[in-house]
């Protein structure tokens, strides 16, 4: 990207919002789901019981509970699997004007976390960042619009656990209309936002939109 002579807009948009630290509960139900066997006459089960076999085909299977939150630790290296993105972490912090800044361009490989938001596996909305290219070519957020739901995201924490997140969705936001309080507001529960450019790309003006990855925390390891 050639240099600009006046001072580019940045590739993000924030501001500053509080992120809840409460703990979340969260209630499992569990389905019993029994099996039928034949009923014992030539031509294998009757009509009841294939019916019956079907019906609890159909439901669906019971679902995991939720990890409990982590106490505070900060982040030491992000991973996506499915990207073959293995990166350190650095912190970040909100700039004189109170927008977030980003890792040093002759770093592209560095993926950037917000330390005023929650940490990894914390409740609350964890913010990391990271350029989709530099002047040196792509970086590690080159990939990220390819993600999909699903897919789990790894954050090592200083304490040695790892946080798994499981990403939800992932959408492209027109910068001029970056939803702040949909991106970075709280939902009362451990998740992460991934946040890099996206769209067109004007030498004047750069990205015109940033892709956001949504995703929760499902996992400890």
């Amino acid at each position: 990207m050639a240099p600009r002579r006046r001072r580019r807009r940045p590739w993000y948009r924030t501001r500053a919002y509080r992120l809840a630290r409460t703990a979340v509960l969260a209630t499992v139900l569990a389905t019993v789901v029994s099996h039928c066997g034949p009923d014992g006459r030539r031509g294998g089960p009757s009509v009841a019981a294939a019916q019956d076999s079907r019906a609890h085909a159909a439901r669906p299977a019971p679902a995991a509970p939720p990890p409990h939150p982590l106490p505070r630790s900060r982040p030491t290296s992000f991973r996506v699997p499915s990207l073959g993105i293995d990166a350190p972490v650095v912190p970040l912090r909100l700039d004189a004007g109170r927008e977030l800044q980003t890792p040093p361009v002759d770093r592209p490989e560095l993926v950037g976390w917000y330390q005023g938001g929650a940490t990894p596996g914390e409740t609350g909305t964890a913010i990391a960042v990271g350029h989709r290219d530099t002047r040196s070519g792509p970086a590690v957020f080159a990939g990220l619009a390819q993600i999909g739901p699903g897919r789990t995201v790894e954050a090592r924490r200083a304490d040695g656990r790892t946080a798994v997140y499981s990403v939800d969705r992932v959408k492209v936001y027109d910068k001029a209309g970056f939803p702040d309080r949909e991106v970075y507001g709280s939902t009362g529960r451990p998740e992460l936002r991934i946040i890099t450019c996206g769209g067109l790309f004007s030498r004047r003006s750069g990205y015109t939109s940033n892709v956001v990855v949504f995703a929760h925390f499902s996992a400890v390891r």
